[in-house]
């Protein structure tokens, strides 16, 4: 089984899809970047250019432990209203594996309605994009099986976590030890 499936549509954030590919690959993880289009080229909402490892028709989501939406802009929205994306949603969620978001992200788990009000955390206004309400403000939240985070800068501390989760602590330790986390105190 796979670990990770990272959708990606034009305009996403980078920072936030990449890093999060980066760290859990520094895990010895396995993650894949789905393309929700025909094609595997997709633009960042900065112009960044990558090419994802599958199109979405070329995946089986029951291959998949995790999933993840990044946010950026119309990165999030063009996800938020890709029919099949909010079914993986669901269809992950149903199955209590974990399903994942971070700054602009949530609004794909809330056309799912998988958030709760006070449960989850988003990049500050998006919550006025959301049917649900009380996000925390907080770097990263996790409440049972649905995992969110603020933003770009906070993308390395969920890239940690789900290699805590769907990995182990040693690892996470190690991996962050490896990024030179620990060396961040010094400046926050």
């Amino acid at each position: 089984m796979k670990d990770l499936l990272v959708f990606l549509a034009d305009g996403f954030e980078e920072i936030e899809a990449l890093t999060i590919v980066d760290v859990l690959r520094r895990a010895d993880l396995v993650v894949d970047t789905v393309s929700i289009t025909d094609r595997n080229e997709v633009r960042g909402a900065h112009d960044v250019r990558v090419l994802a490892d599958k199109t979405f028709d070329e995946i089986n989501i029951e291959d998949y432990r995790a999933m993840y939406i990044p946010g950026g802009q119309p990165g999030a929205t063009n996800l938020m209203r890709d029919k099949k994306v909010v079914e993986c949603a669901n269809v992950f969620n149903d199955d209590e594996r974990i399903v994942t978001a971070i700054c602009a992200g949530p609004q794909v788990l809330d056309a799912a309605g998988l958030l709760k009000s006070g449960k989850f955390t988003c990049y500050p206004g998006v919550e006025a994009r959301l049917k649900v309400d009380n996000p925390l403000d907080e770097a990263v939240v996790v409440e049972d099986n649905i995992i969110t985070a603020m933003g770009p800068a906070l993308a390395i501390l969920l890239g940690v976590k789900l290699v805590e989760i769907l990995g182990t602590k040693e690892k996470a330790e190690e991996v962050s030890e490896g990024l030179l986390l620990p060396k961040l105190k010094k400046f926050i």
